[in-house]
């Protein structure tokens, strides 16, 4: 990403007018970002002990843990999602957990259930793995539907109902979940109901030539990758709090407000997509944007942050026409062409 800037006090922030032309503006809003870049820089530095590139999806991250929000990492095996979300709790000094979805996961194993407990003939609840901080689903698309659904509540409202009982979940809270998208056997397609609920939808893509070659330095000697073992927690559940109250009071101007309302309205609107998104896309692009901002030293977002968010936050909840899918576009492709008809905020 462009446009970093350190000064909060006053940033010339390069926009990108409608003509194609930059323009700038000087914006002063005083939000101290100091504890943000201290927050981001640790934790980028202990995640590069390990994994090398990948950048935007640390960001996304990153953005996504400080909006509240969950995230969806799809990827080819072997490309380090796993490996990443290891290292971003280990990074983190909150409880952490671990879920490996299979087709015989019971929804009771992931939310937890009642026990009879014989020395006072009570049922006691027992509390399942998803009353942690920070958890990490792997190839979620590998339970059934009816499992999928136990995490509707816990993920949208942050706690858990059982035989009538809600139990609310401690902050922070976060699950990001991995899924294969090239191996159908033995999974299920996640409903649209359950995809609205992650913030992002990462696509991970392959390391660069040059990437491959530093993976191959880094670990020709450390066969057994034992550098994992370098990574300290450098954050607290205070601090991710703290730095989402932060995120919260980065500036947004009005226009650039109904710039993304504009951004949703055309999905809804385009022959080009079968499904638009919901109020709750667009929520998540302001969100994120205010997030992406901050990250990059800015305590107001410009157009570029909204863009940049834009694809991860929508290519899960639209969905394509036959006649587009069958002609090879993507999601990204529709997005570009709805940029090209908006103005852009000056």
């Amino acid at each position: 990403m462009d446009n970093e800037i350190t000064n909060h006090e006053e940033q010339e922030s390069p926009v990108l007018n409608p003509a194609g032309t930059i323009s700038t503006s000087v914006e002063r809003h005083g939000v101290d970002l100091s504890h943000i870049q201290r927050s981001v820089e640790a934790i980028r530095n202990e995640i590069h002990k390990v994994v090398i590139g990948q950048d935007e999806m640390i960001n996304l991250l990153i953005a996504g843990l400080f909006t509240g929000g969950h995230v969806l990492l799809e990827g080819v095996p072997g490309i380090a999602k796993t490996l990443t979300v290891n290292l971003v709790a280990k990074a983190l000094n909150i409880d952490f957990k671990r879920i490996q979805f299979t087709p015989d996961l019971m929804p009771a194993d992931v939310t937890g259930t009642s026990v009879f407990n014989l020395k006072n003939s009570e049922f006691e609840f027992k509390k399942g793995p998803i009353f942690s901080n920070l958890v990490l689903i792997d190839e979620i698309n590998r339970s059934p539907a009816k499992t999928q659904a136990a995490l509707f509540e816990v993920m949208e409202e942050v706690q858990v109902t059982v035989d009538g009982k809600t139990m609310k979940l401690a902050q922070p809270f976060m699950v990001i979940a991995t899924q294969n998208p090239i191996e159908q056997e033995g999974t299920y397609k996640l409903p649209e109901a359950q995809q609205d609920r992650f913030i992002f939808k990462i696509k991970m893509g392959y390391p660069t030539l040059e990437e491959e070659i530093e993976i191959l330095k880094r670990f020709e000697n450390d066969f057994r990758q034992t550098v994992i073992n370098d990574v300290k927690a450098v954050l607290t559940a205070d601090d991710v709090e703290q730095c989402r109250k932060t995120v919260q009071k980065v500036y947004i101007k009005n226009e650039l407000i109904e710039y993304i309302a504009k951004i949703i309205d055309h999905t809804r609107n385009t022959r080009d997509l079968f499904l638009g998104a919901s109020p709750r896309a667009s929520l998540a692009i302001m969100k994120t944007s205010k997030a992406i901002a901050a990250i990059q030293g800015r305590d107001f977002v410009t157009p570029d942050d909204i863009q940049y968010v834009a694809y991860p936050v929508l290519n899960h909840r639209v969905v394509l026409t036959p006649d587009k899918e069958m002609e090879g576009f993507d999601v990204k492709d529709i997005l570009k062409e709805i940029f090209e008809k908006i103005d852009v905020p000056r």
